[in-house]
């Protein structure tokens, strides 16, 4: 197998800077400059600063005083996209999309008959800067795991190979929290139990690595030891639809949850619609002021098309929720499990700015 892994180096922000000329060489976030707002992309010149992103803007602010805060632009972005999506598809149609500015490619067959996947990755990252004047990192491997991890390893405008041969070595050395799935949590149990390296992985047994994280041990004992079987997926199913929307200031009055939670409604139906979904399962997602999350889920017999079929198992799921004393800075709804069986997909939350005009004419439907 011969997988290479495409990551778009600070692509938001990249494009920003190529668009806006004046912005190049200077410190830049791709965001809303709100009080809650969220950096989507950091330049490499704010990251010098600590800056990152999923990073609060108000942090960034304070890291950065001369730090410039620019609206996103998606359509732009998504042109773009496409622009790269097109010079992959000149050597292979397994592509998998992770999001607008990443994918994985199997070029193990590939249209040019090219023997080796360093020579491809470099070809796609010169045509890319020729076509769009933006890098890419790339990195090349037998699997994906290993050519995601080497896609970031000499960023920016990176490319490296992580041979089967040497691949035990390299990730014998790699930092666990480097491997795929194991977040900031994960991280410090794994400290906690003596695991720091990939070596450290390998020589845990997977019975304890099952005990400790479910599932996922056997997916750590897996890649502690160079195996990723998951193939190249070119087309997917979506299984799932959802919306979310953290608000300016939290809020606990029961009218203002409600008319939140009517307006996120009304985004998921036209989600559901954009993207021809049918499912039979309701989650509803809070997060308080105080970071805790919970979900509530309902499963009903019949497809969730409507705000006619949704708002009422909304509603009813928000009154298993207690937020007079505990207020909510973010909501989300998402519908999933499309079969109507007993296994629940949760949904894919994407980040929803939402418009509010005409309140006063909609109270009406909101309470009914």
């Amino acid at each position: 197998m011969k997988i290479i892994h495409v990551d778009m180096d600070q692509f938001y922000a990249a494009v920003e800077q190529l668009d806006q000329p004046a912005l190049k060489g200077k410190p830049i976030v791709v965001g809303h400059d709100a009080e809650r707002g969220v950096v989507s992309t950091a330049s490499y010149e704010a990251r010098k600063f600590g800056v990152h992103s999923a990073q609060s803007i108000q942090v960034a602010k304070r890291l950065c005083p001369q730090l410039i805060i620019v609206e996103p632009h998606f359509q732009r972005y998504k042109e773009v996209s496409a622009q790269l999506h097109e010079i992959f598809h000149d050597y292979t149609d397994l592509i998998e999309p992770i999001s607008l500015d990443e994918a994985f490619l199997d070029v193990t067959e590939n249209k040019k008959g090219m023997e080796l996947g360093v020579d491809i990755a470099r070809e796609i990252k010169q045509r890319i800067y020729e076509r769009t004047g933006l890098t890419a990192s790339a990195g090349v491997s037998y699997c994906k795991f290993l050519a995601k991890i080497a896609s970031d390893w000499r960023k920016p405008d990176g490319l490296t190979v992580i041979h089967p041969d040497r691949a035990l070595d390299f990730i014998a050395k790699l930092r666990v929290e480097k491997i795929w799935g194991v977040g900031e949590k994960t991280a410090e149990k794994m400290h906690s139990m003596g695991i720091f390296t990939g070596l450290d992985l390998r020589n845990t047994s997977l019975s304890w690595l099952t005990q400790e994280f479910g599932k996922m041990g056997r997916v750590f004992y897996d890649f502690a030891r160079g195996i990723d079987l998951r193939p190249v997926i070119a087309e997917w199913e979506r299984k799932s639809v959802s919306c979310e929307r953290t608000f300016e200031k939290d809020i606990s009055d029961q009218s203002a949850v409600i008319i939140e939670l009517y307006h996120a409604v009304l985004e998921l139906e036209r989600r559901i619609a954009k993207n021809n979904f049918e499912g039979r399962t309701l989650t509803l997602k809070v997060k308080f002021n105080d970071f805790q999350q919970i979900t509530r889920s309902t499963t009903v017999a019949h497809v969730l098309l409507t705000k006619d079929d949704i708002l009422p198992l909304a509603k009813r799921l928000l009154k298993n929720v207690e937020f007079e004393s505990h207020p909510i800075r973010l909501i989300g709804l998402g519908v999933s499990n499309q079969k109507g069986d007993s296994s629940l997909d949760k949904p894919r939350w994407i980040e929803l700015e939402l418009e509010f005009e005409d309140w006063e004419d909609e109270r009406k439907n909101i309470n009914n």
